[in-house]
């Protein structure tokens, strides 16, 4: 009996040290770092985020705790697929984009604006094209169907007449990254590009491409914001002190942007030149940047009437109600 008891007694020991070792790994798990994808694009458009990354905001806001990782993006759609399988949990996108997945059900919400205007229309030299009435019949190229520079140029070329084919007009369109659309217009494949900035600058430097319509005479090119922060619906509810902290790294990169504009030309140069191996010239990004106001303000109201719009050249399939889209507590903290 003594000694059923005493190999009784060892099995409830070795029990006890397996449990004793799961504990500690349930432990071990639970004291990983938590990790956060900050998305964006390489372009002037995004530079919050560069700011934020090169500067150490986000890192500083969310602390010690908290893994901060970066991943670019080269179009909207490409973001809003990783923010929806969860491979970014924020980051900086077109609204246009946004709009669309919110449209079809997405679980997204913009929660700061990031910067307005930039949008210019530009086309190739030996192109033909003098002002949009030239348009009809070219090809244009924007980084992606429905991203915000499609949108804002599609709205603007409709009061002269203007359509493009995918809606029965004979303006041409494809899509591609801004960085190669200087090899497109060199080769003549593509006539105009509605591009944010700094590749219209660059186009017109490198190319001698020629602006058609700047930034401040584009549908919506002075108030409607060129780029949001974006996240989830399901991380605002599960983790509103994690949203928030995001929020604080963004606005306090726009602080800095504007208050110190030189060395943030220079971080965002050396940025885009890690993300896309392109080394701007200052003076390109001197003459961009005057185009780009920075700010986290949203203008919900110009925000609905782009949606309008959107609809209206049909990249949206239902009359849009973007009431829910904005969720701003966190900026107006």
């Amino acid at each position: 009996m003594k000694k059923k008891l005493g190999y009784f007694s060892l099995m409830m020991l070795l029990l006890a040290g397996v449990l004793s070792g799961c504990n500690a790994a349930e432990e071990g798990k639970s004291g990983e770092k938590k990790k956060v994808v900050i998305g964006y694009f390489p372009n002037l458009d995004h530079v919050p985020a560069m700011i934020a990354r090169e500067k150490g905001y986000y890192e500083e806001a969310l602390g010690k705790e908290v893994n901060v990782e970066y991943k670019s993006f080269p179009d909207g759609g490409a973001f809003m697929v990783a923010l929806k399988t969860g491979d970014v949990q924020a980051g900086l996108v077109g609204p246009g984009p946004v709009m669309n997945n919110f449209t079809n059900g997405a679980d997204v919400k913009i929660v700061a604006g990031s910067s307005s205007g930039g949008t210019t229309i530009v086309a190739r030299k030996g192109s033909g094209i003098h002002s949009v009435k030239d348009f009809a019949g070219k090809t244009f190229i924007t980084p992606g169907v429905g991203c915000t520079h499609d949108v804002q140029m599609e709205t603007f070329i409709k009061d002269f007449g203007i359509e493009s084919n995918r809606i029965g007009g004979t303006l041409k369109h494809t899509t591609g990254k801004p960085a190669q659309y200087a090899g497109l217009f060199e080769s003549g494949r593509v006539d105009i590009a509605a591009v944010p900035e700094p590749w219209g600058t660059l186009l017109v430097k490198e190319a001698g491409a020629k602006v058609i319509v700047d930034s401040n005479e584009i549908s919506f090119g002075k108030t409607l914001p060129n780029s949001v922060l974006a996240t989830s619906g399901k991380l605002i509810k599960e983790d509103p002190e994690l949203v928030q902290g995001i929020v604080d790294a963004h606005q306090k990169a726009i602080k800095f942007i504007n208050e110190h504009p030189e060395e943030a030309k220079k971080l965002t140069i050396a940025a885009i030149k890690r993300d896309t191996k392109q080394d701007l010239a200052k003076d390109v990004v001197d003459n961009a940047w005057k185009r780009i106001t920075y700010t986290a303000d949203v203008n919900e109201k110009v925000v609905q009437e782009f949606a309008n719009s959107s609809y209206d050249l049909k990249f949206l399939k239902e009359q849009p109600d973007f009431s829910a889209l904005i969720d701003q507590q966190f900026a107006q903290k």
